[in-house]
């Protein structure tokens, strides 16, 4: 109620006096975590259209779904967590080689079982702390709840996605495991070949 009272005040001055009030930080928290809330809503109603009650999705519908399933991610910082100290060793044209293979390859599999995205999802809570946010939801998927997180970053007007988190286990975490302990043995040149191999094998099975 009182969350309320301030907007409706901030709103009111505003009309009155022509200028940007400021709000109280927990005001602005609450603004922000409703923000994001209607966004994943609005994500969720959206990836829920494309799909419809269709058992097979056309090519049509899968390019659309991939696109909005993927759309909140920022695939730059998620490439760069991941690659940890590596990152800085590369020149910036291969830093964006790497983060286009691998934002391709998360966004072919992240349709490996479209039947997911059907599932029911609830938003348990959307903390906000400056420009970074972390939701936490259920996800109930063949009558079994899972808990997912996400970490969120402002970026610009935006907030995007730097990590998702399945059973307190990180995706970033995961891929950052992989990718160093393979530029390790191998070099980031053999990492790349292997990325490359990996993206046209899923491109194949589209």
């Amino acid at each position: 109620m009182m969350s309320t009272r301030v907007y409706i005040l901030a709103a009111l001055l505003t009309l009155l006096l022509g200028t940007t009030v400021v709000l109280p930080a927990a005001a602005q928290q609450a603004s922000e975590s409703e923000a994001i809330r209607t966004m994943l809503l609005e994500r969720e109603a959206d990836i829920k259209e494309i799909m419809g009650d269709d058992d097979e999705l056309s090519d049509s519908q899968m390019d659309a779904l991939r696109g909005a399933v993927n759309n909140m991610f920022d695939f730059g910082a998620m490439g760069r967590e991941a690659l940890g100290r590596h990152w800085d060793e590369l020149t910036a044209e291969r830093q964006q080689e790497f983060v286009d293979v691998f934002a391709e390859i998360v966004r072919y599999q992240s349709l490996a079982d479209v039947d997911i995205y059907r599932a029911q999802v609830t938003y348990e809570d959307i903390t906000v702390t400056g420009d970074k946010a972390h939701v936490v939801t259920t996800t109930v998927y063949k009558d079994v709840p899972t808990i997912v997180e996400y970490a969120l970053q402002r970026s610009s007007d935006a907030w995007l996605a730097t990590d998702v988190v399945l059973d307190e286990v990180s995706t970033v975490e995961g891929y950052s495991r992989s990718f160093q302990s393979y530029i390790r043995k191998r070099g980031f040149d053999a990492l790349m070949d292997n990325l490359n191999k990996r993206l046209e094998r899923n491109r194949s099975e589209t």
